[in-house]
């Protein structure tokens, strides 16, 4: 029995001493080996086998990369003001002897240590440098972390800081500060508006203006040259006419003396005519009264003396005298000849041409092309449209040809301030 005691302690004991000879590192993790309490060596990720009782495994550093969040740090900013900010630290473990040996606690070491730094950098800035510069405040928080921690055996790979919370009443006056900020940019951005919109509209109607200055201006070129021309056919029907009247006056003449002539009167028939003549010139609504003058009929007499030859019986004769004239001389025309001319006349047509293309040019600097405007012609003016626009077959009839300077046949040229 007493075998079997000693057996089982023997066994014990080599289970023991066995477990206490083989350590599992895993990956990503180091072991700080210490032999009767020196430092050893360091393994990672091996298995790895102790002298029993002589060797054991003072700590476990794990190599990743680890992230550590420090609570809100009250900061005082160079303009007094007290901020809540939070960091946050990426760092890694490089060297797991002198993590162990050279501190003691290298997070608490990292947390302290960025609080300070922190301080110290947001202690030279005002507020709105603060909010402004975070990538400046990282850089340098990292760059003073890095050298720091270096102989701990830590390498600092970035700071952070993940939120800056100013005091209640500077959050209330900074919301005031933005929304008087936005609405003044939306009363900069409504003035600008309504500028361009009133700059818009008076180019507009200033254009608007232009057009209808421009139209009236043509308007009035046109009714000036419609009444010119209005003026100078009226004066030219009148003027022929007046020609053909006095034509047919002569001509009516010309046949009462030649059937006068062919009659051979005698002073009785032109002394009865005389008096049939009288009661007509007294005839009219204004003559009330008519006397017949004393010498009535010395005048008759003298008439017939001045008429007549006396015959042998005392009486006077009218003998009219012998026709021996010549014919009368038949009135050269040539001259009145363009007065009836119907032909229209192409000087008069090329400035009513000219005119219409003036009229019809946009304004300069307008965009787009405003519609064209119709201008009424006066009752004496057919407006001729460009013959380049219109086609033969469909041209309308021309004006008559006239010729208002000299009717002899020289052209009628247009006054040198026609166009403008």
């Amino acid at each position: 029995m007493a075998v079997l005691i000693v057996a089982a302690v023997l066994v014990l004991l080599v289970v023991v001493v066995v477990f206490k000879s083989i350590a599992l590192v895993p990956q990503a993790e180091a072991a700080v080996i210490e032999r009767l309490g020196r430092y050893s060596r360091t393994v990672s990720g091996q298995l790895t086998f102790l002298v029993p009782f002589a060797d054991r495994i003072r700590a476990k550093v794990d190599l990743r990369e680890r992230v550590v969040s420090f609570p809100p740090q009250p900061v005082i900013t160079q303009d007094n003001l007290t901020l809540q900010i939070d960091s946050v630290v990426y760092f890694q473990v490089t060297s797991p002897q002198a993590a162990v040996y050279e501190i003691s606690n290298y997070i608490a070491a990292v947390e302290q240590l960025t609080v300070t730094t922190l301080r110290n950098v947001v202690g030279g800035m005002t507020l709105e440098e603060t909010l402004t510069s975070r990538d400046q405040i990282n850089s340098q928080l990292r760059g003073v972390l890095d050298e720091a921690t270096g102989r701990w055996g830590l390498r600092v790979a970035r700071v952070e800081l993940k939120a800056i919370d100013p005091p209640p009443s500077i959050q209330e006056s900074m919301e005031k500060q933005m929304k008087a900020d936005r609405e003044k940019r939306a009363m900069i951005l409504t003035a600008e508006g309504t500028r361009e919109s009133q700059i818009k509209t008076a180019e507009g109607a200033k254009q608007a203006q232009i057009l209808a200055a421009e139209g009236a201006k043509q308007s009035a070129i046109l009714g000036a040259e419609g009444e010119r021309q209005s003026r100078i056919l009226r004066a030219q029907g009148e003027r022929a006419a007046a020609y053909l009247q006095a034509q047919g006056q002569a001509k009516a003449i010309e046949k009462v003396f030649a059937a006068i002539k062919s009659g051979k009167p005698t002073p009785e028939l032109l002394a009865y005519q005389y008096m049939q003549t009288l009661p007509m010139v007294a005839r009219g609504d204004a003559n009330k009264v008519w006397l017949v003058p004393s010498d009535f009929g010395k005048a008759l007499e003298g008439f017939a003396k001045s008429f007549g030859s006396q015959g042998e019986d005392g009486v006077f004769r009218y003998e009219p005298p012998a026709d021996d004239s010549a014919p009368p001389k038949v009135e050269d025309d040539s001259d009145v000849a363009d007065w009836f001319d119907t032909a229209s006349d192409p000087t008069i047509e090329r400035a009513v041409r000219a005119a219409e293309a003036t009229a019809r040019q946009p304004v300069e600097g307008l965009t787009p092309t405003p519609p064209q405007r119709s201008v009424e012609p006066s009752p004496h003016q057919q407006v001729v449209p460009p013959t380049e626009s219109v086609p033969a077959q469909q041209q309308p009839p021309q004006p008559p040809a006239y010729r208002p300077d000299d009717p002899h046949g020289r052209p009628w040229q247009p006054p040198e301030n026609y166009r403008q």
